[in-house]
């Protein structure tokens, strides 16, 4: 059986080993990260801090970003991303499949956690599936505002895959 995470799209771009797991994997991507991966690509800020790694980071993210745009995958998108939270399945090599979910931001937490980090933590709250991140003070306002979802850190991931912990284990200690 697979292990299931909410991720966005750059994540994926960032660490490639993502898409190639020790297990079967399935990873829950708001559809905004995917439309987000655009203004990362053209973005003059520098991704990643080596300019190599940057240069291969945006060839992945342009074809991350191509493969979303090709008129076949749109048109699922377009026609089966209507209603909030509709999913569509991306099959991949390895054991990874990439559910695109609708999410729309209900402000939930206002001024805490911008859109995109609202939209990671709902779907993880409606999945009940927990979240990998590699944003420090994302997982500390988690923490702080005591958000009832289950996240690892990107370092912890193979843990989460291999053996993780349970929400059951969560709940009940």
């Amino acid at each position: 059986m697979s292990k299931q995470f909410v991720i966005e799209a750059i994540m994926l771009a960032i660490y490639g080993e993502l898409m190639a797991p020790s297990q079967p994997a399935d990873y829950y991507i708001p559809s905004s990260t995917i439309y987000e991966l655009e203004e990362f690509i053209h973005s003059p800020e520098p991704i990643m801090p080596d300019p190599d790694d940057d240069f291969h980071v945006r060839r992945v993210m342009r074809e991350m970003s191509q493969f979303f745009d090709d008129p076949f995958n749109r048109k699922r998108l377009e026609k089966g991303l209507i209603a909030p939270w509709s999913t569509i399945p991306f099959t991949f090599p390895n054991g990874v499949t990439l559910h695109v979910v609708k999410v729309d931001d209900n402000e939930m937490w206002g001024e805490l956690f911008d859109p995109v980090e609202t939209q990671l933590l709902l779907t993880a709250m409606r999945f009940e599936i927990p979240l990998v991140t590699d944003q420090p003070d994302f997982q500390d306002r988690i923490l702080e505002y005591v958000v009832p979802v289950q996240f690892y850190d990107i370092d912890d991931f193979e843990f989460a895959l291999e053996q993780g912990i349970s929400l059951h284990e969560l709940r009940d200690p």
